[in-house]
């Protein structure tokens, strides 16, 4: 099952960018990503209050250990504006795949280093070379007759 909500959510990322870019391109960057953030909000709280009301109040927000953790919604902002800029600048194909390929460096090095509380994981020279090869491909991808 995770590997089809992985799948879903990277063509989620590749739409929603597209989308977001079509906006900006009749608005502005920072509207576009204020608008996303809004309406994200908008069906995220529906949805928690329809669905997992019972398990976690508002409050509970207060209590969580590392409040750093609490900046991903303001990630989120920087994303959408580094997607929008991405794509209109390189076009979806290219920008979904230097987004991965960043992603996927910085979640080995997070892992590597245990960061923000994610378990430390062991240096592999498999998963370097995993990334290595998903850079070529890009290079590939990229490559003009």
């Amino acid at each position: 099952m995770g590997w089809i909500i992985a799948l879903a959510s990277g063509a989620l990322m590749a739409i929603q960018g597209v989308f977001n870019t079509g906006v900006t391109k009749q608005t502005s960057t920072w509207l576009a990503s204020a608008w996303v953030g809004f309406s994200g909000f908008f069906v995220a709280f529906l949805l928690w209050a329809f669905l997992e009301r019972n398990d976690a109040n508002v409050m509970s927000l207060f209590k969580i250990d590392n409040k750093y953790m609490l900046l991903g919604g303001a990630i989120g902002a920087f994303i959408t504006w580094t997607v929008i800029q991405s794509m209109a600048n390189l076009g979806p194909a290219k920008a979904s795949l230097l987004i991965v390929i960043a992603q996927l460096l910085v979640a080995y090095l997070i892992e590597i280093f245990g960061l923000f509380q994610v378990e430390k994981v062991e240096f592999q020279w498999t998963k370097l070379l995993g990334i290595l090869v998903a850079v070529a491909g890009f290079i590939l991808f990229k490559w003009e007759k």
